[in-house]
C-alpha cells in the first residue's frame, strides 16, 4: 500500500478536547478513526477513548495482514465499542454513560469501506469533486433530507446538536455502512468531527483538497474552521489519506 496520510486535533474555543483520532496500519490493511466525545453529557472524552482504543485493539488482532470481512469488522467492532463503553459507566457506577460519534475507514486491497455512527463524517474526494460523504444522524439532517433547510444553514440552525445515533446511548447505536469502493491513485478520504465541517462547506473542503493536497489541505482546513467559527469553536479534528 502507498498512501500519504494527515492527523491532527485541536481543542478549539473549549476548555478541553473530547475528540480522539487514530491511524494504524498492517502490511496488507489500513485503519482510520476519529471519535467526537458528545459535551452534552458526562465524560465524552472517554467514550471517545475508549471507542477509538476498542477499535484499533480489535484491528490489531484481526488484521494479520488483511482483514478477512472488512464490513463486518467495522460493524462488530463500533458494536464492540458501544458495548464497552457501557460496561465501564456500569463498573463505575456512572448514572448514565458517555457517549461519542464514530466514523472509522478500512483500506485494503485498494478499496476503501465505512461506517459511521452519529455526525463525525467521512468524505471521499476525486479530482476537486466530492464523490461520497457520509449522511449524519441527526435533526438538522432530516430537515434536510426533507427540504426544509438548506445545507449551507447547519451551522447556525438551534437543533445542530441532537444527535439520534452514537455509542454509549441507553439502545444500540444506528451504524451505517458503506459498500467497497475502489481507489484511484489521487484520491482522498476525509475523516473528521462536526468542529471541522460544520463551519466549512463542502465546496470549501474539496476545493481545497483540489489545490493543496492533503498534507497542506488538512492543516489550512483546520485553521479556517476555526477563524469561521471563532468564539463557539468546537473541538475539530481530522485524519485525511491520499491514495498513492
Amino acid at each position: 500500500m502507498q498512501f500519504s496520510i494527515y492527523q491532527e486535533s485541536r481543542r478549539g474555543a473549549r476548555r478541553s478536547n473530547q475528540d480522539r483520532i487514530a491511524y494504524c496500519y498492517s502490511k496488507a490493511a489500513l485503519l482510520m478513526l476519529v471519535a467526537d466525545g458528545m459535551g452534552g453529557h458526562l465524560h465524552g472524552e472517554t467514550a471517545a477513548r475508549i471507542a477509538v482504543q476498542f477499535i484499533a485493539e480489535a484491528f490489531r488482532r484481526k488484521a494479520k495482514p488483511a482483514l478477512p470481512d472488512p464490513p463486518l469488522f467495522l460493524r462488530q467492532a463500533i458494536t464492540g465499542a458501544h458495548h464497552a463503553i457501557v460496561e465501564h459507566a456500569a463498573a463505575g457506577g456512572l448514572a448514565e454513560a458517555p457517549r461519542t460519534t464514530c466514523v472509522a475507514c478500512v483500506v485494503q486491497a485498494g478499496a476503501a469501506c465505512w461506517a459511521h455512527a452519529g455526525d463525525s463524517r467521512l468524505y471521499h474526494i476525486r479530482h476537486g469533486r466530492i464523490l461520497t460523504q457520509t449522511k449524519d444522524h441527526s435533526r438538522v439532517q432530516q430537515l434536510i433530507d426533507q427540504g426544509r433547510i438548506r445545507e449551507e444553514a447547519f451551522g447556525a440552525h438551534p437543533e445542530r446538536n441532537r444527535i439520534f445515533s452514537c455509542l454509549g446511548s441507553a439502545g444500540p447505536p444506528q451504524v451505517d455502512l458503506s459498500g467497497t469502493v475502489q481507489l484511484h491513485a489521487g484520491d482522498a478520504l476525509i475523516l473528521c468531527s462536526d468542529g471541522l465541517w460544520s463551519p466549512l462547506s463542502s465546496k470549501i473542503i474539496s476545493s481545497a483538497v483540489e489545490k493543496s493536497g492533503i498534507m497542506q489541505a488538512a492543516p489550512e482546513l483546520l485553521d479556517e474552521a476555526e477563524r469561521r467559527a471563532g468564539r463557539a469553536c468546537d473541538n475539530l479534528s481530522v485524519v485525511a489519506l491520499t491514495w498513492e
